[in-house]
């Protein structure tokens, strides 16, 4: 009778036993909670602390690096990061040298312009007066013709040859306004292939690449900036009255020389507000040729002051 109580008690204790757990362990407690609770404290460091700071330069020093040396117009970096300007009016191509002398590499050049330096050295040329592109090979003393271009230049306002180029690196080749006719084209390296991305432009001239492979074509008589997406959409910045150069700094943001008498000025957009400062407006008497260096260095020649000036960040 002892054992039999003992047994009926050890089976009521069990089963109030399970009994008791079943109540507090809900069958959804093992699901829910704690994977949201683990989750969520992992999204706010992702989401904080991604901003890069700006770093354009605000400030500049100038200093004359270039005067009385001929008539320098558009710019180019040679392999060694020497500088090179074009001479419309003499037909001369020549290079700064390291200790500030002046070497003539080229002559008898009809109008050079814009220049371009291709990875194994090959000096590419835009020959303004015949609308023909030039090369010169490493090595080379004289130069070859690439490509004449469709257009034909003429007397009136606005309908002068070819005037600067560009390299796109993202596809190895040449984008090249054609200013008599207002088309853009890219070019193969070999002047083979010839692809129209644009026409109808007034006057392009100055080219230059973004870092997302956008191409932006200067239209000096159109008072505008032509932006050609890769995709081939086609846009107009404004706010401009005559652009001539157009290049990029380092940081995404556009530079354009204003050849308008009344403004003459060198022009930074920021691109992602639109906004328009300008850099340098005094002393210019005709500003042509501009290239940014690595170092936040912006170059601005001037054909009719025989000058090149140098901004430095300050």
């Amino acid at each position: 009778m002892f054992a039999k109580r003992i047994c009926i008690i050890c089976s009521f204790s069990i089963a109030y036993l399970v009994l008791l757990t079943s109540c507090s362990q809900p069958s959804n407690l093992k699901v829910a909670t704690p994977t949201s609770r683990v989750a969520s404290p992992t999204l706010s460091p992702t989401i904080t602390g991604t901003a890069t700071p700006d770093l354009t330069p605000v400030h500049f020093m100038t200093r004359t690096i270039l005067s009385g040396r001929g008539r320098p117009d558009d710019l180019v970096f040679d392999p060694q990061g020497r500088l090179l300007f074009s001479d419309f009016y003499n037909g001369t191509i020549s290079r700064i040298n390291t200790d500030g002398s002046v070497t003539v590499m080229l002559k008898g050049i009809a109008g050079p312009e814009g220049m371009v330096y291709l990875s194994d050295g090959t000096l590419i040329i835009a020959e303004q007066r015949t609308n023909r592109i030039l090369e010169l090979a490493p090595g080379e003393s004289s130069l070859t013709v690439l490509r004449t271009l469709p257009g034909v230049p003429a007397g009136p306002p606005c309908k002068d040859g070819v005037d600067n180029i560009a390299l796109d690196l993202s596809s190895n080749t040449l984008i090249i306004p054609d200013s008599p006719i207002g088309n853009v084209y890219r070019m193969s390296l070999d002047g083979k292939k010839l692809t129209v991305l644009a026409s109808g432009i007034v006057r392009p001239v100055g080219a230059a690449i973004d870092n997302q492979g956008a191409i932006y074509v200067a239209d000096e008589c159109g008072g505008a900036v032509v932006r050609i997406m890769p995709g081939g959409k086609i846009t107009r910045i404004t706010g401009f009255a005559k652009p001539d150069d157009v290049a990029f700094d380092q940081h995404g943001n556009m530079l354009v020389i204003d050849l308008l008498p009344s403004i003459h000025a060198l022009i930074r957009v920021r691109l992602t507000t639109g906004k328009h400062e300008t850099l340098l407006s005094k002393g210019f008497i005709e500003p042509q040729g501009l290239v940014v260096d690595k170092n936040d260095n912006i170059y601005v020649s001037d054909d009719f002051a025989n000058t090149i000036v140098e901004l430095i960040p300050a």
